[in-house]
C-alpha cells in the first residue's frame, strides 16, 4: 500500500481524497491510504483545489499545491519544506 506522507526533497507529498460541496472545510483523517479533506467550495473552475490548499496551508504553516489530480477527487498535494514527520505531526493523523 503507497504511503500518505512522500518525502519528494524538501518536501512532502500528500496524497488526498477531496470531498467538495461539503458542509464545512475540514481535515476528516485518513481513508485507507488518502488523508480525507473536505472543503465547501464547489469542484469546478479550479476552486474546491484553492480552498484545499488553503486549508492545508493554514494548517501546516507552509506553501501548499496540488501536485497531480487537479480533476481528479483523488490528488497529490506538496507541503513545501516539511517532512513527513512534520506533516503528520501537524495534522494530528
Amino acid at each position: 500500500m503507497a504511503e500518505v506522507f512522500t518525502a519528494n526533497g524538501p518536501d512532502t507529498l500528500i496524497r488526498l481524497k477531496a470531498v467538495p460541496g461539503s458542509s464545512c472545510d475540514a481535515i476528516a483523517g485518513l481513508l485507507g491510504d488518502r488523508l480525507k479533506i473536505r472543503v465547501i467550495a464547489p469542484p469546478e473552475g479550479g476552486k474546491a483545489n484553492k480552498a484545499i490548499c488553503r486549508l492545508l496551508s493554514k494548517t501546516l504553516g507552509c506553501p501548499v499545491s496540488i501536485d497531480a489530480g487537479c480533476g481528479s477527487p483523488l490528488k497529490t498535494a506538496r507541503a513545501e519544506g516539511l517532512g513527513p514527520d512534520q506533516v503528520e505531526a501537524a495534522l494530528e493523523v
